[in-house]
């Protein structure tokens, strides 16, 4: 098994650098799952231009459903779908009385069935927070199409300047032929610092990298279509106002499609 990352191996599709001063709404929903809550609550709190997504969290942002206390996200995705009002058909139903609040149209903005994604992402270390780059099943032809390769999630509680524990993984969610295997791969690696997060896949396996350097592999894989979910959560508010607002910052997203 290859030790470092080969891009040869691929041809370049998505290369998102944040170099406008407006979001590309051809690339980009800025809500997180909006279909499973209004409009307010999904909608993302950033900053963009000059080569540098800023995720925020303000003060003011309402959490992401009034069911889920404590939670706000803001989230960049690269597709929408959901069934009807009341249905139950919508990606990542990760709960299951979700139903559909507001109906969202098909924009399968850009989901891969393979290849090769990374992000380019730094953090803070807040014990409230998590910032993350995942692959999520579009689920449009089928439910079991639910799949989640987790490139990364950065949990402010277990990052620092010098070592950080990252959560890496599969987690099959509604998918009947996934398992959960997800791990904690601590690095002697400064989060708050620039750092290049990677996971190619197939229908067989999927291989995590950091900087190029394989930290994980998962005899597993994924043959549906999926899209990108950037985002930064916070899960419980701080205890003083004046530590807002929340912060992850992204310089680049790119996407590859496999040589033929």
């Amino acid at each position: 098994m290859a030790v470092t990352l080969d891009r040869d191996e691929y041809i370049l599709e998505l290369d998102e650098r944040f170099t406008s001063e407006r979001l590309d709404l051809g690339r980009w929903v800025p809500h997180y799952l909006p279909h499973w809550t209004t409009p307010e609550r999904s909608a993302a709190r950033f900053d963009v231009g000059n080569g540098l997504l800023r995720l925020r969290i303000d003060l003011d942002q309402p959490e992401w459903r009034e069911e889920d206390a404590g939670m706000r996200v803001s989230n960049l995705q690269s597709g929408t779908w959901s069934g009807p009002l009341g249905s139950a058909r919508g990606q990542h139903r990760h709960v299951e009385w979700l139903s559909v609040v507001s109906p969202q149209p098909d924009r399968p903005l850009y989901t891969p069935h393979g290849g090769l994604v990374e992000a380019d992402m730094r953090t803070v270390v807040d014990p409230t927070t998590m910032l993350a780059f995942w692959l999520i099943g579009f689920e449009k032809q089928s439910p079991d199409d639910s799949g989640e390769i987790c490139v990364v999630e950065l949990f402010g509680d277990s990052v620092g300047t010098e070592t950080s524990a990252l959560s890496i993984g599969v987690k099959a969610h509604h998918d009947p032929r996934l398992r959960d295997d997800m791990a904690r791969v601590t690095l002697p690696l400064d989060a708050t610092a620039w750092h290049t997060y990677s996971a190619e896949w197939d229908a067989t396996r999927v291989r995590f990298y950091v900087d190029d350097d394989l930290v994980r592999a998962v005899d597993q894989g994924v043959a549906y279509p999926m899209q990108l979910m950037v985002d930064l959560f916070e899960f419980r508010p701080a205890a003083t106002d004046g530590s807002y607002p929340k912060s992850g910052e992204v310089r680049a997203v790119r996407g590859y499609r496999r040589r033929r």
